[in-house]
């Protein structure tokens, strides 16, 4: 297993939170932390390795 930490981007570009991973591979953990994904977009990272950038959801009109 691999730790990762998703990464929660303010509107100002600064991380506001993080949350934790253990996978198994970097897939999988773009997979969970997609499932993480809201109103903010998420960086994926495992240790000093950056995966991923991921944007928010959009609204419906959008």
């Amino acid at each position: 297993m691999v730790d990762y930490r998703v990464y929660f981007v303010g509107s100002d570009g600064h991380f506001v939170r993080f949350v934790g991973l253990s996978c198994s591979s970097d897939a999988e953990a773009i997979e969970q932390a997609r499932r993480l994904i809201e109103d903010q977009d998420i960086e994926l990272w495992s240790g000093e390795r950056f995966i991923i950038r991921l944007p928010q959801k959009q609204g419906p009109s959008g």
